[in-house]
């Protein structure tokens, strides 16, 4: 009898890749066997999962809901696999990882030394840039994004929330009064973060889904947060960033919370990401785990703000 975890796996990569030849290239196996296991999934299903012709497979509607099932079951048992096996093998090697610049500085690289106390056969590559990489181009085991993820096979594993807020220095609310309406801002000098559409240097968005849009001026746009704080320190306006960017100067009062008539937009968690289709390497698997522990409990950013 034929395996049922290997045959769900040939059915969703012949499922994206729309060729039974294509997905069993990528597992290593004849296209025959690859059909073989096509043939008994529908037979034990008793239904037919793709329309065949010689150019291209289609799912059936019954394709459709088993795709559907199959990537959220075979996820969890990557990973129910992986950290069996991640207690047994040691972490060794190089692990490529690459974090948000202002992220990685103030939050990433102090753990470092307690990550390599527990694994030293691990050697850290830290890759610092605010612009999004391609983590399979780009050859990096894993990443840290921040915001909502995008759709992509990418697998992910949340570490925090990232709540966005309205900042500016007492000195500037001082001279230029403080916006109490989102319609306020568009008398104010906004500093804007240029890698991003909804906090950046021609519009503002506020509210769950980001559904208020505001159009904003300033005479700074930045693609770092901390060079925003930076500004924003100094009085030169308004700034509208995550509540880890701002903790420290808030904490110190050099920047207060401005508080509008809208909520800050919801730009999703701060997540851990590496890509699929494979098991996690032991030392993929430990720095997910020591992460996830690491921002378990209280954040730093919250310890810096009280």
């Amino acid at each position: 009898m034929l395996d049922r975890i290997t045959g769900m796996r040939v059915f969703t990569r012949a499922a994206s890749a729309g060729s039974l030849s294509a997905a069993a290239r990528r597992m290593g196996m004849s296209p025959a066997m690859a059909t073989k296991h096509i043939d008994a999934l529908e037979a034990r299903l008793g239904v037919k999962l793709f329309h065949r012709s010689t150019r291209r497979l289609n799912l059936t509607p019954a394709g459709i809901s088993y795709l559907d099932a199959c990537q959220r079951i075979l996820p969890e048992i990557d990973e129910a696999e992986a950290s069996v096996a991640s207690q047994r093998v040691e972490a060794t090697g190089l692990l490529r990882m690459n974090v948000p610049l202002s992220f990685g500085t103030r939050f990433i690289a102090p753990l470092m030394p307690e990550f390599s106390q527990r694994h030293p056969a691990v050697k850290v590559e830290l890759g610092l840039t605010d612009s999004q990489v391609d983590l399979i181009d780009g050859s990096w085991d894993m990443a840290v994004r921040i915001g909502r993820l995008a759709d992509s096979p990418l697998q992910a594993r949340r570490l925090a929330d990232s709540p966005m807020l309205v900042c500016a220095s007492p000195g500037y609310l001082a001279r230029h009064g403080t916006p109490r309406k989102v319609s306020d801002l568009a008398t104010h000098n906004c500093l804007g973060y240029s890698l991003s559409s909804l906090h950046g240097g021609r519009e503002w968005a506020f509210g769950a889904a980001a559904e208020i849009r505001v159009p904003i001026e300033g005479n700074l746009v930045a693609n770092n947060g901390a060079a925003l704080v930076a500004a924003a320190v100094g009085d030169q306006g308004l700034i509208y960033q995550p509540l880890f960017i701002v903790s420290a100067a808030l904490g110190r009062g050099d920047l207060v919370t401005v508080v509008l008539d809208q909520p800050p937009l919801s730009v999703g968690g701060i997540h851990v990401v590496y890509p699929p289709d494979r098991r996690p390497t032991a030392k993929v698997r430990a720095m997910i785990d020591f992460l996830v522990e690491s921002f378990s409990g209280e954040l730093p950013w919250d310890v810096e703000r009280a």
